[in-house]
């Protein structure tokens, strides 16, 4: 029976003894799982740190990140001589037994191999970086089928009757061919070249191609996201899907591409994935030092008495170029900033996630808040309307090689994280309506060529577009923008920038402007947050308590939000797309999200009211105020606790909440 440690010389003896000691002492609750298991049959995986193997034994770390596909298997084959040494030692019952299809998975965080060399951008690879150990971050935007390619096939020699294992060659297309010579130990005293191969010795392993690409984000302007081929394998396959994000560490090697009528065949890189880390669950997590934590606090111990005033500070830093506008800054951070996902009984989700459009005249700034709100985001997809088809946003099925594969949208590319698109009423009609799904299941369903599955796409939508014509306040939101009431229904706050011609408001705004343009550019003072907020601070500040706080509702805030939904429902008659069910969750999410901005756990009074003033706002007619203002020309006030009093018992009293805990009314 042949055996691999025959395979190994002399020198790399004590290399292999190090292997076996390392996993031993350091992964021994691993290696005894894997023997208890009783399935023989299955791929186990054996998880090690990169950066323990470089502190025990250096040198056969070295070994394999200079020649991993030599020492790579060869540290599966210490895991299992690892794991007789722990059955001889241990008394593991008769379930115990040794398995050979164990995998050793080299983890490199926090190791010295997170160095740009050896962690390149996708785009960046070259023929340098082949044959060492190479890990790659990107987007799954491709995910085949899996197949069964054979992995080793065994050959005996007719002349010296030695029996020798035969392993695929990838270049090739992983085929196994009968060698040229013999193979044996003993090939030189052979001369052999006629070989049979032995009966039922072909062992398979399963096989997945993938595609990753590099995070648009992290290009400069014009430059075009690449990606690369990874081969995952055994333990590896169906881990990830089309639109995960991952960090893949493997080996660098070329394959050539397929042999196809009038295309060029050459050969393409592939990495072959050793280890696999699926990092969907850290999309809206920042690493925020604790000092930056309590810079916050402590900016909200000094605005204690006047709360709204420390919260138009914060609104303040968003979109600094644009003059007031306080209310699409308001609506732009509670959409980023989001509510909390709910599950009821059945199990049914309820997305926390809320969406925002802007309607609008040409030149009110509706771009420039896309693009700025894209850059808060950790994760974010900027397209335009007329960029965009229904395939290009949701889910493309592709043929490559042969075979049909699903290549992930724009939605899907930005699953936790942002889908902006300008120019939202150049889309044509059957595009506009296969986001509808993504938007309120935030899911999408894919059955294209054969290919059935579903998508997810935990996504906040930022739309903007342009009136059909002029704007007419008269007719309804669907009339004016040609979006259809379904789709409107699914946006949490719809706001309408009008530009009126107003004489007051163009002289405050073109004073504003030539004033800073007579400033001198000064770096702004991220210290003192009482006067600035930067984009790197604000960006930290709105995903610390977008993932930090989980508000809960207060007695009188269900109390508000229910009897302005009840008011609703009676008197929108004109927005009555609008006035669904769904504008009920609206309001709960835009009160969490408040209460999240306010840097509370707790959603009170004040929370329901701003949340009530954000639907207003993106209401043509009002239930409440007597005349809707135009969200173009609101702008920050001097003592926004004083103004927000009078609108609270303005609200309060429309509402007949006024004095209802005293019982003076009902």
């Amino acid at each position: 029976m042949y055996s691999p440690e025959t395979r190994l010389n002399n020198n790399d003896d004590e290399n292999y003894r190090n292997m076996v000691t390392f996993l031993v002492d350091n992964y021994f609750n691993q290696l005894n799982s894997i023997i208890l298991s009783l399935d023989s049959r299955l791929r186990y995986p054996l998880f090690i740190d990169f950066a323990e193997l470089m502190n025990d034994y250096p040198n056969v770390a070295m070994l394999v990140f200079s020649n991993p596909s030599q020492y790579l298997p060869k540290f599966d084959y210490a895991a299992i001589s690892a794991q007789k040494l722990i059955l001889k030692d241990c008394e593991g019952g008769s379930a115990s037994t040794i398995k050979d299809n164990v995998h050793v998975r080299v983890n490199i965080l926090g190791s010295p191999l997170e160095s740009p060399e050896t962690y390149p951008s996708i785009g960046k690879v070259r023929v340098r970086h082949q044959n060492i150990l190479l890990t790659l971050k990107g987007t799954v935007i491709r995910s085949g089928a899996i197949k069964t390619t054979e992995g080793e096939r065994r050959y005996e020699c007719r002349k010296c009757k030695n029996v020798f294992p035969v392993y695929p060659e990838l270049e090739t297309g992983n085929m196994i061919k009968p060698p040229l010579a013999c193979l044996s130990d003993r090939s030189q005293d052979c001369e052999g070249n006629k070989f049979v191969a032995v009966e039922n010795s072909t062992k398979y392993h399963d096989y997945q191609d993938i595609k990753i690409q590099e995070s648009a984000q992290l290009l400069g302007v014009g430059a075009i996201p690449r990606s690369i081929r990874v081969i995952l394998q055994n333990d590896l396959v169906d881990i990830v899907k089309a639109g995960d994000d991952v960090i893949v560490t493997g080996v660098l090697t070329a394959k050539w591409s397929p042999d196809l009528k009038d295309v060029r065949c050459d050969l393409e890189p592939v990495l072959v994935a050793n280890h696999v880390r699926w990092t969907n669950e850290l999309k809206s997590d920042v690493d925020i030092p604790d000092d930056i934590i309590i810079k916050f606090k402590k900016f909200w111990e000094k605005f204690k008495d006047t709360p709204l005033k420390g919260r138009n500070a914060i609104l303040g830093g968003i979109c600094p170029q644009v003059f007031g506008l306080f209310t699409v800054k308001l609506a732009v951070a509670l959409t980023l900033i989001g509510g909390v996902q709910q599950v009821d009984a059945s199990g049914t989700k309820i997305r926390g996630e809320s969406h925002l459009l802007l309607v609008g005249d040409p030149g009110t700034g509706k771009s420039q808040f896309l693009k700025f709100a894209a850059k808060l985001s950790n994760r974010a997809v900027i397209t335009t309307g007329l960029g965009s088809t229904s395939a290009g946003l949701t889910v493309t099925a592709v043929k490559d090689a042969g075979e049909w594969m699903l290549e992930a949208g724009a939605l899907v590319l930005a699953d936790g994280g942002l889908c902006c698109i300008d120019e939202f009423d150049s889309m044509r009609e059957h595009d506009r309506a296969t986001i509808h799904e993504a938007m309120e299941q935030q899911t999408i369903s894919v059955a294209k060529a054969g290919l059935v599955t579903t998508l997810s796409t935990r996504t906040i939508v930022f739309g903007a577009t342009n009136p059909k014509g002029q704007y007419d306040p008269n007719q309804p939101l669907s009339v004016n923008t040609t979006l259809s009431g379904p789709l409107l229904s699914r946006f949490d706050i719809v706001l309408v920038l009008l530009d009126t011609k107003n004489p007051e408001w163009d002289k405050v705004v073109s004073s504003h402007i030539l004033a800073e343009e007579e400033k001198p550019s000064k770096r702004e003072n991220i210290e003192d947050l009482t006067s600035s907020w930067s984009l790197s601070m604000l960006k930290k500040y709105i995903n610390f308590v977008k993932g930090y706080f989980k508000p809960v509702l207060t007695k009188e805030a269900e109390r508000v939000i229910s009897r302005y939904y009840q008011l609703q429902r009676r008197c929108g008659t004109e927005n009555a797309a609008r006035i669904t069910v769904r504008m009920l969750e609206s309001l709960i999410r835009l009160a969490q999200a408040h209460a999240k901005l306010m840097f509370r756990n707790k959603v009170t009074q004040l929370d329901a009211v701003t949340a009530i003033l954000c639907i207003e706002s993106s209401m043509t007619t009002s239930a409440i105020v007597d005349s809707v203002g135009n969200a173009l020309h609101s702008n920050f006030t001097e003592n926004p606790d004083v103004e927000y009093a009078n609108q609270e018992k303005l609200i309060l009293d429309k509402l007949r909440l006024v004095d209802e805990y005293s019982g003076e009314r009902t």
